[in-house]
């Protein structure tokens, strides 16, 4: 009894000093202060239900899409015309379209294509924005005016407006859907960065650092960018919800995925016929789009309370 019982005591207490390590008030290395950090925020995080929720449902959206090859039933893209528009059933969970395609196989195929232009447009757009923000409010002047006035430019025309615009001078095509929202959404987070650069602009460390010689890129790269990063940060998770309908819009009005592809807006368009009598098909993927932009709402709630110092 006692021999069975020391590894569990020894667990219980390698745990313990873990986490009196993270959560010491005099932390003796930069390592234990970043890992200290992380520790509290994930505490911060974990305490909203809602964005934990959220963050859940995220992961489990992302882990659907990758293992699509392995976790769809059927190939989302086979043609059975003799078992088209089929109701919901042990054999297709979701049904069939008119193609007599299954609706849980394209659905999940979907997401890869869905979430993989969320991902490629945050990836353009928050360096862009961030870098573009941070040299406007650290140079400012000439610079700062040039670079505003322009984000000013793409501000004032509405981002599906804009996207569509710019894919009508490409092509219609999940690339050309990728690039003209990414065109049209990184001003917000310009204008953000620059606001967070102007507050410590002028800070007594930037003074210090540029008395030390450096030049003002390396103030920017390795000074002022990672004070801008948490904001940024907090902007894209709040900001996916908003990616996400207007990549759906984009593949609806048919300026971005085209058919076959399973994306989900598409897949909306294909089924907008059958609206009334056979609702299943254009709901399934009006539900994804519906949980996907939920789950990232209540992940950048959580987020700005855990990284926005304003909001703590």
């Amino acid at each position: 009894m006692n021999d069975g019982s020391k590894p569990v005591a020894l667990k219980a207490a390698r745990a313990i000093s873990w986490r009196e390590w993270l959560l010491s008030d005099a932390p003796t290395s930069r390592r234990q202060s970043a890992w200290a950090e992380y520790y509290r925020a994930w505490q911060r995080l974990a305490a909203n239900r809602l964005a934990l929720g959220g963050l859940i449902v995220v992961l489990a959206l992302v882990f659907v899409s990758l293992a699509a090859p392995w976790i769809a039933p059927y190939n989302p893209y086979a043609q059975n015309l003799a078992n088209r528009l089929a109701l919901p059933s042990a054999a297709h969970w979701l049904g069939t379209d008119g193609l007599g395609r299954d609706l849980l196989s394209r659905l999940i195929y979907g997401g890869r294509d869905t979430l993989g232009m969320v991902v490629a447009v945050v990836a353009l757009v928050a360096p862009f924005g961030l870098l573009i923000g941070c040299i406007a409010g650290y140079l400012g002047g000439f610079a700062d005016r040039v670079l505003m006035r322009l984000t000013d430019i793409f501000l004032a025309f509405p981002r599906l407006i804009l996207a569509l615009a710019f894919v009508a001078a490409l092509k219609p095509g999940i690339e050309s859907a990728v690039i003209a929202i990414a065109l049209t959404s990184w001003p917000p987070y310009a204008r953000l960065a620059r606001a967070d650069t102007l507050t410590v602009r002028n800070a007594d460390f930037i003074a210090a650092v540029r008395l030390t010689g450096a030049s003002d890129a390396r103030v920017i790269l390795r000074h002022i960018v990672p004070l801008a990063v948490s904001s940024v940060i907090v902007r894209v998770s709040l900001d996916m919800a908003g990616i996400i309908l207007t990549a759906a819009g984009l593949g609806f009005l048919g300026m971005g995925a085209q058919p076959p592809a399973a994306e989900w807006g598409t897949m909306i368009a294909t089924s907008r016929d059958y609206l009334l009598q056979q609702w299943w098909i254009p709901t399934a993927p009006g539900v994804a789009i519906f949980v996907a932009a939920l789950a990232f709402n209540l992940l950048g709630d959580g987020l700005r309370d855990v990284l926005d110092p304003k909001a703590r």
